[in-house]
Parts: C-alpha cells; sequence; structure tokens
C-alpha cells in the first residue's frame, strides 16, 4: 500500500473530475445497443452467442428451472437469503410510511404521498461467480414500492442455463420474469424491449464498464441509476482503533477485484505503521491472494493526517462508497460527514455485513458520485406526488398574490382563472 504525509492526488480521478464512462467506450457499446433496438432477440441471440460462447433459443427462464434451483442450492444459503431480504424489507417499509404526510396551510390541504412506477429492469452480474446478494438488494426495494413488473437479467453460464442460487434469490424476492441475457444486449432488450423481454421504465444493478456504457446511452428512454463501479472503502481511524480490524476490512474490500480501492486515513503513525504490516502479513496467507495484491498495490492507500478535522476533510472531498469510522467517538465523527453512500460506526459494523445481511442496501455510489448521490432504495422507484385540495378561503387567502405574480409574468389568464371562483 502507498503511504502518504500529503493529501494524494487520488481526488482527481474522482467525480466531478472524471467521468463514469469514457467516450471510446461508449462508441463500442453504441452498434450494440442499436442493433438490439432494432432487431430485438435476433440482435440478442447473436450477441449472447459472441460474448457469451453460448447458443440459446430462448431467454426467459422457465418455473420449472426456478424448482429445480432449489434442490441443489443447500438450505443454509436459503436461509441466508431470506433473512437478507427480511431485514431489507423491514427497513425500506419503514422509509416508506415516513415518506408521506399531509399539510394545512390556511384552508389548502396538501397531501405529500408516492407512487411507484409500473416497471423496473434489474441487472444481476454473473459470468465467474454468483451474485444473489445483487437481487435481493435491486429487488426488495422495487417490491415494497409496489412496482406491478420487476424482471430480471443476468447472464447465461457456460452451460447455458442461470446460476441456481440466483434463481433461488430471484423467487424469494418474487422477481416476475428471469432472462439469460447479459451484457450492454441486456440492458439494451429491457430499455426498447423484443420479442421477448418486455420494455421496462427503470433499469436498475450494477455491471461491469460495457454494462455501465450502454446504461448511457439508453438513459434518453429509460430512467437508470447512477454509475456502479468498483467497489470502495475508506477509513477513518485514530489511536484507538483495533489495526487488525482496520486491516482485515481493507483486505476484505480490495477481494471485490481490479479497479477497488482501499484506503486508511488516520490521526496515529502508530495505527498506520501497524496496519501496513498487518495488510502485509494478512494478505500473504489469505486466498485470493492476487486480486488481492492488485488492489492493494494499485488503489491502496494509507494517509496519515494532522488533525481529525483534516480526515474530515479529505474525506468530504473523496466521498467514499463506504466509510468505516473507527475512533473514541465515531458518532461525533459522522456528524460531519457530508459525502459516503454508507457510514459505518465502531468495531462491529465491518462493510461486509453491510453487504449481505444488516438491512441497508449495497448498491451504492462510487468514484465520488456520493456526493451528489446515495444508495438505492424504495424511493428509487416511486415518484413523489401532491394532491391538493383548497377551501373557497384557501384560496382566497392568496388570490391577491397569485394574481400579481400572473401579472408579473404576462399570464393574465391565470389571474382570471381565480378570480372566476369569487364571482
Amino acid at each position: 500500500m502507498k503511504r502518504y504525509t500529503e493529501e494524494p492526488d487520488i481526488l482527481s480521478s474522482r467525480w466531478p473530475r472524471s467521468s463514469a464512462v469514457k467516450h471510446e467506450l461508449v462508441e463500442y457499446v453504441r452498434p450494440i445497443v442499436s442493433d438490439v433496438a432494432q432487431r430485438g432477440d435476433n440482435a440478442v441471440k447473436t450477441y449472447t452467442e459472441r460474448f457469451d460462447n453460448v447458443k440459446l433459443d430462448s431467454f426467459k427462464v422457465s418455473r420449472d428451472a426456478v424448482q429445480d434451483a432449489y434442490q441443489v442450492v443447500p438450505q443454509s444459503q436459503v436461509a441466508a437469503l431470506r433473512e437478507s431480504r427480511r431485514r431489507l424489507e423491514i427497513v425500506e417499509s419503514k422509509r416508506l410510511t415516513q415518506s408521506t404526510f399531509n399539510v394545512d396551510i390556511e384552508g389548502t390541504e396538501i397531501k405529500c404521498t408516492l407512487r411507484p412506477i409500473q416497471s423496473a429492469g434489474c441487472y444481476v452480474p454473473g459470468g465467474k461467480a454468483a451474485y444473489p446478494s445483487s437481487v435481493i438488494m435491486n429487488v426488495t426495494p422495487a417490491k415494497v414500492a409496489g412496482v406491478e413488473k420487476v424482471i430480471v437479467c443476468t447472464p447465461p453460464g457456460a452451460s447455458g442455463e442461470v446460476d441456481p442460487l440466483v434463481l433461488v434469490a430471484c423467487d424469494i424476492c418474487m422477481v416476475d420474469e428471469v432472462y439469460k441475457i447479459g451484457g450492454a444486449q441486456a440492458i439494451a432488450a429491457m430499455a426498447y424491449g423484443t420479442e421477448s423481454v418486455p420494455r421496462v421504465e427503470k433499469i436498475v444493478g450494477p455491471g461491469n464498464k460495457y454494462v455501465t456504457a450502454a446504461k448511457n446511452l439508453v438513459s434518453d428512454v429509460v430512467s437508470i441509476d447512477k454509475p456502479a463501479g468498483p467497489s470502495e472503502i475508506l477509513i477513518i481511524a485514530d489511536e484507538t482503533a483495533d489495526p487488525n480490524l482496520v486491516a482485515i476490512d481493507l483486505i476484505s474490500q480490495a477481494e471485490h477485484g481490479p479497479g477497488g480501492i482501499s484506503g486508511l486515513v488516520t490521526t496515529s503513525e502508530k495505527q498506520a505503521d501497524d496496519v501496513a504490516q498487518l495488510i502485509d502479513e494478512k494478505s500473504s496467507n489469505l486466498m485470493r491472494r492476487e486480486i488481492l495484491d492488485t488492489v492493494l498495490d494499485e488503489n491502496g492507500f494509507i494517509y496519515l493526517v494532522s488533525t481529525m478535522e483534516e480526515a474530515i476533510d479529505f474525506t468530504n472531498r473523496f466521498a467514499p462508497e463506504h466509510l468505516e469510522i473507527m475512533t473514541g467517538v465515531p458518532e461525533e465523527v459522522a456528524e460531519k460527514i457530508t459525502s459516503s453512500g454508507l457510514i459505518l460506526l465502531g468495531d462491529y459494523s465491518p462493510v461486509s455485513s453491510t453487504d449481505y445481511c444488516m438491512g441497508v442496501n449495497h448498491v451504492l455510489p462510487t468514484g465520488g458520485y456520493a456526493r451528489v448521490a446515495s444508495g438505492i432504495t424504495v424511493l428509487d422507484y416511486m415518484k413523489p406526488v401532491s394532491v391538493v385540495k383548497a377551501t373557497k378561503t384557501g384560496l382566497g387567502s392568496v388570490r391577491e398574490r397569485i394574481g400579481t405574480l400572473a401579472d408579473a409574468e404576462g399570464l393574465p389568464n391565470h389571474r382570471l382563472a381565480v378570480e372566476a371562483r369569487f364571482k
């Protein structure tokens, strides 16, 4: 890991100074998206065979395949998925109920409510590994919101089938339809619709750079979530933190793979020394060592600062996906954090726990977008709607004000529409 006593240059590669999608990548993906929009299923078959080395006659996963998946997935994993969904559903349901309210202003009743979108498409990465947790995190908020139709697109494996664990997760979350399609072609299929795949109103879910570029391209015809890049963890620690926990948390996020960032900002030189030594010792004896070494060597850093104020200032400009605060009084530090996808306090709130079963979403903004965005919630599948009912007294209380502003904007019939109610 790199060591710094002066602010690292890493901020220059983050939003708003860098783009999430490179121009050349967009241009590579553009013809794929256009082809799917024009040729539908035939184009999807072409790119599935080219990129996934699988020839498919049908994309939709059958109900029998879902039931068969339960026969090969261990019950312990099924139970873990159910618990993950249960906890997230509790939190998102609470968020939903607290986001509606009524206001009465001098005879005008305003009901601020939420309405769900009608359909959503969730992209779930696949290929070399299975990510059932992505199903839980993307689909559960949509179902809590009341989205009428939720579909999932995920790449087929070498056998042409979807990983059984992903199918079980889809069933637990009550996904309406699952399609064996990955990559840019999956995003295009959900955005424009094909003979097999229904067009949706919103597309969410993480993916590789081609998926991200495709989402960027279709964003004029469908709503999309924020770009989701490689995993990030930043830890603020002082001399009271347990260096063993700091080290293993930095390592745990590095195993997500290339492009990830594992960083420590500390006011303690001893903490910095201890963590650096422990990372060297631990990573050499852990599984996935090659991946860990690559990420930690390329994007791992320890930044030694003089004061906690410096640490907080750097963090807010860095805007990490995940922020762990391991200090004497972490709540005091957290109060001053304005930019982070998720904030975790103390020894018993590691990032890895929130990746799975703590009741919060792990789909979070990366690359610095946490300065202006947050993780996905039930609200991402809903539209705020205001319902207004005014009495004659209520309208009368602002009658003159409305007329004044209407005249100022050169809209005299706006004044007349109000005045007509008092004749």
